[in-house]
C-alpha cells in the first residue's frame, strides 16, 4: 500500500514539475477554435491576394490542402490524414533513379458531349511502342475494364527520369478525306485525351484563371468572329508541353517520387525540311531530331495565331502533313507525396454536402419511424386489445378493421405467383451483391485506383448470390403451393441476367459499327456466357434445392376456402395512386446523394466515400420496410387482403422515379449530341433503375410478409 501511495505522489510531483508543461497537452476547445479562427483569417487574406490553389507553390499547397480538410478526416474520430490515404489506402509511393525511364500509359478519348469514348490509337497519332517495350510494362485487364472498355496501352512518348527535352519530333502522319472529317468531329464534340504517369492523371492547369482539368482537348474550334471565314474553323493540338514536378528526399528516401504530371497542348504548322521522311515513323527512335526549322534544340513551340495547324485540305483536295511533336521539363518541388492528389479535388463538392443528404434520409426515416411505431405500439396494441376482449366477451358478433380478412391474408397470390417469386427472388440476388460490394470497399479490399474493379466486384458477386436468389425465390413459390419448381428455378436463373445481357448485346452492335472503345469483344462476351451459364445458374438451382426441401413456411392464421369479397377500396390504398405515392419516400431518401452517382458515372467526377453510400443503403432499406408497413396497414384496415403484388409495386415503383431522374439529368446536365449517345445512356440508365426497383420492391415484399405474420400471430382468432 505504502508503495502505491508513493508511486501516486511522484507521479504528482512529475506533473508538477515545470519540465512537465504541456508538450503533450491537447489543446482546449477553445484554443482549438482560436486556431482554426486564425486559419480561417489567414487564408481568406491569401485568397483576397489572388492566391491561386491549383499551382505546385507551397502557399497554393497549404491553401489547397486547407479548402480540402474536411475531406481529410477519416474514420468515426475524424482523424486528419493525407488525401491519398483517404482515396487509396495501402498505396506505396514508387521511386525512380535517374534516367529510369517512368512509363506513361493512354487512357479512353473521351468527351462529356457524347458517351462513345474512342482508344487513344484509334486517332491519326504517332504508333505505339515496340511490343518489347510494352511486355515490360504491360498490366492485366480485369472484366470490369473490358466491359468499360477501358485498355491501358503505352503512350508513344518516352520519360527518362529528371532528363529534360527540347522540342522533340515525334512522327509524321498525313491525314485526309474521312479521317480528318471524323477529326473535325471529335474537336467539335471536345473530346479530350487522358494520360497516366506513375498512376497520376495529366493536367491541364492555370494559375491565372485558377483552375485544373483533368486531360487535355483534341484540338479546338475557332468561330468566323475570329478567323474572318464564314464556317467554323478546327485547329489540332499536335506539340505537347509536359511538367513534371517530384521530390527527392536524399535523407528519407532514395530516388525520385514524383508529385504531379502537367500538359500544355500547343498547335503549330511545323516547317517540314527537304527531307522525305517515311509515314507514322517514330523519329525519337530513329534519332531524325533535324530538318525542322521551328522543333529543334532550344525551341519552345507557343501558341500563336498565324501558326495554328487547321485541319482542312488543300485548295486540290490533298491531305493535311501533321507533325507532332512534344517536350519535357523536370520541376523539383517541396509538394510530399501523399498531398499529390489534392489538386485534383480541389472546386468538388465538400462532404458536407453528403452529410446533409444523410441527415436528410435519416428526417425521413425517422417520420416513418414514428409512423410505423404509432401503428405498431398503439393502433395495433389497441386493436389487439379490443378484438381479444371482444372474443373473449363475446359481444360483438361482427368483426370490423383489419382482423376481419385474417382469413383471406395469407391466401397465396391468385395472379401470376411465379413471376412474383422470381421477381423477389432476383432482388435479393441483387441486394446481396450490392451490400457485399459496398462492405468490401468500406474494408478498402477494392482499389479505387484499379479501373474496373468495382463493376468486376459487383458482376462477380452477383454470379456467386445465385444461392440467395434461388432460395428466396424456392421459398415463396413453395408456399403459393404451386408445383411448376422446374419453371420457376430457370426463370430466376435467366430472366433479369437475360433482359441485361440481351440489352447490351443490342446496344454493342451500334457501339462496333461506331468503332467505340466501349464495344466489347467477342471473348468478353463469352466469359460472361460462361459466368452466367457455369457458375450462376448452377448456384440458383442449388438455392432452389435447399429452398424447396425447406419447411414451408408457417403462418399464425388458416384460409379459407372462399376468398372473402373485396369492398371498394379508397383511391389512397389502391394502385396506381399508392404505387405512386409510396415509391416518392424511398427515392427521396437517396436522390441527393444520387447526385453524386450519376456525376461519377457520367460527368467523370472521383466518387470515394463508400462509408456514405452504405449508410445511404442502410437508410433505403429500412424507408422502403417501413413504407412497406404503412401502406400494408392502410390496405388491410379497408378490408383489401390482396397485398402480395402491392407490397412489391409500392417500393418498386421507386426504381420508375429513378428512371425519371436519369431523364431529368439527361436534360439539364448533359448536354449530349447526337442520338446513339442518349441511346447508351438510357439504356444503362434504364438496367440500373429495373436492378433498384427490383431491390427496393423485394425489401418491401419481404418486410410486408414479416408485418403480416407478426400482427396476426397477436390476435385470438377462432
Amino acid at each position: 500500500m505504502h508503495h502505491l501511495l508513493r508511486a501516486a505522489l511522484l507521479g504528482l510531483l512529475l506533473l508538477a514539475a515545470p519540465g512537465a508543461e504541456a508538450g503533450d497537452r491537447r489543446p482546449t476547445r477553445k484554443e482549438r477554435k482560436a486556431e482554426a479562427r486564425e486559419k480561417a483569417v489567414k487564408y481568406a487574406n491569401m485568397k483576397a491576394a489572388g492566391q491561386d490553389q491549383v499551382s505546385m507553390t507551397k502557399e497554393a499547397a497549404e491553401l489547397r490542402s486547407y479548402e480540402l480538410r474536411k475531406k481529410k478526416r477519416k474514420g468515426l474520430r475524424r482523424k486528419e490524414v493525407s488525401l491519398n490515404q483517404v482515396l487509396f489506402p495501402g498505396a506505396s509511393p514508387e521511386e525512380y533513379q535517374s534516367h529510369e525511364p517512368v512509363p506513361a500509359f493512354v487512357e479512353l478519348v473521351e468527351s462529356k458531349k457524347t458517351q462513345l469514348p474512342f482508344e487513344f490509337y484509334d486517332l491519326p497519332t504517332c504508333p505505339e511502342p515496340a511490343e518489347k517495350i510494352q511486355k515490360r510494362f504491360r498490366q492485366r485487364r480485369n472484366l470490369g475494364s473490358r466491359l468499360m472498355g477501358h485498355k491501358l496501352q503505352m503512350a508513344p512518348y518516352n520519360f527518362p527520369t529528371k532528363v529534360t527535352k527540347d522540342c522533340t519530333p515525334l512522327c509524321v502522319v498525313e491525314v485526309g478525306g474521312k479521317k480528318l472529317r471524323w477529326l473535325r468531329k471529335l474537336v467539335d464534340r471536345q473530346y479530350r485525351v487522358h494520360l497516366t504517369l506513375d498512376q497520376l492523371p495529366v493536367l491541364m492547369r492555370s494559375k491565372e484563371l485558377n483552375y485544373a482539368v483533368r486531360g487535355y482537348p483534341v484540338g479546338f474550334k475557332a468561330p468566323p468572329s475570329y478567323t474572318g471565314l464564314k464556317e467554323d474553323e478546327f485547329y489540332l493540338y499536335n506539340h505537347l508541353k509536359f511538367t513534371i514536378t517530384y521530390r527527392e528526399e536524399p535523407s528519407e528516401f532514395e530516388g525520385v517520387r514524383i508529385t504531379g504530371f502537367d500538359v500544355h497542348p500547343v498547335s503549330i504548322t511545323h516547317q517540314f525540311g527537304d527531307d522525305n521522311v517515311e509515314q507514322e515513323t517514330n523519329l525519337e527512335a530513329a534519332n531524325k531530331k533535324d530538318g525542322w526549322s521551328t522543333c529543334r534544340a532550344g525551341e519552345s513551340p507557343v501558341n500563336e495565331p498565324e501558326t495554328y495547324l487547321a485541319l482542312r485540305s488543300g485548295s486540290t483536295g490533298e491531305s493535311v502533313r501533321i507533325l507532332y511533336s512534344y517536350e519535357v521539363r523536370w520541376q523539383e518541388s517541396d509538394i510530399p507525396w501523399a498531398d499529390r492528389w489534392d489538386v485534383y479535388l480541389v472546386g468538388s463538392p465538400d462532404d458536407e454536402i453528403h452529410y446533409f443528404a444523410i441527415v436528410n434520409s435519416l428526417m425521413i426515416v425517422v417520420f416513418l419511424t414514428g409512423a410505423v411505431a404509432t401503428i405498431m405500439i398503439r393502433t395495433l396494441k389497441k386493436d389487439i386489445a379490443g378484438y381479444n376482449e371482444m372474443q373473449t366477451l363475446e359481444e360483438a358478433q361482427e368483426e370490423t378493421g383489419w382482423k376481419l380478412v385474417h382469413g383471406d391474408v395469407f391466401r397465396p397470390p391468385q395472379s401470376h405467383p411465379l413471376l412474383l417469386s422470381v421477381l423477389v427472388g432476383t432482388g435479393a440476388q441483387i441486394g446481396s451483391a450490392f451490400f457485399i460490394t459496398l462492405l468490401a470497399s468500406m474494408l478498402r479490399m477494392l482499389n479505387p485506383i484499379k479501373k474496373g474493379q468495382a463493376l468486376t466486384a459487383v458482376i462477380v458477386l452477383y454470379v456467386l448470390c445465385g444461392g440467395v436468389g434461388g432460395y428466396v425465390s424456392a421459398r415463396l413459390y413453395k408456399f403459393c403451393d404451386a408445383k411448376s419448381w422446374k419453371r420457376a428455378t430457370i426463370a430466376t436463373a435467366i430472366a433479369f441476367p437475360g433482359l441485361v445481357v440481351s440489352m447490351f448485346m443490342v446496344l454493342n452492335v451500334f457501339l462496333t459499327i461506331v468503332g467505340a472503345a466501349t464495344a466489347v469483344s467477342f471473348l468478353t462476351i463469352i466469359m460472361v456466357f460462361l459466368m452466367w451459364g457455369c457458375v450462376s445458374t448452377p448456384l440458383v438451382f442449388v438455392g432452389s434445392y435447399f429452398g424447396y426441401r425447406a419447411d414451408k413456411i408457417e403462418v399464425p392464421t388458416k384460409t379459407n376456402q372462399i376468398a372473402r369479397f373485396v369492398p371498394e377500396v379508397p383511391y389512397y390504398a389502391s394502385p396506381p395512386t399508392s404505387v405512386f405515392i409510396a415509391g416518392l419516400l424511398p427515392f427521396g431518401s437517396v436522390c441527393i446523394e444520387l447526385f453524386f452517382i450519376m456525376s461519377a458515372l457520367w460527368l467523370h467526377q472521383l466518387y470515394y466515400i463508400m462509408g456514405f453510400l452504405m449508410a445511404v443503403l442502410m437508410i433505403l432499406v429500412a424507408t422502403c420496410a417501413q413504407v412497406s408497413m404503412v401502406m400494408c396497414y392502410l390496405q388491410l384496415c379497408v378490408e383489401d387482403h390482396r397485398w402480395w403484388w402491392k407490397s412489391f409495386a409500392n417500393c418498386a415503383s421507386a426504381g420508375f422515379y429513378l428512371f425519371l431522374y436519369s431523364l431529368w439529368f439527361l436534360s439539364s446536365k448533359l448536354d449530349l449530341v447526337g442520338v446513339l449517345p442518349v441511346v447508351v445512356y438510357l439504356t444503362y440508365m434504364s438496367m440500373i433503375s429495373i436492378a433498384f426497383g427490383l431491390m427496393c420492391g423485394t425489401v418491401g415484399y419481404l418486410s410486408c410478409f414479416w408485418f403480416t405474420r407478426k400482427i396476426y400471430a397477436a390476435v385470438k382468432v377462432d
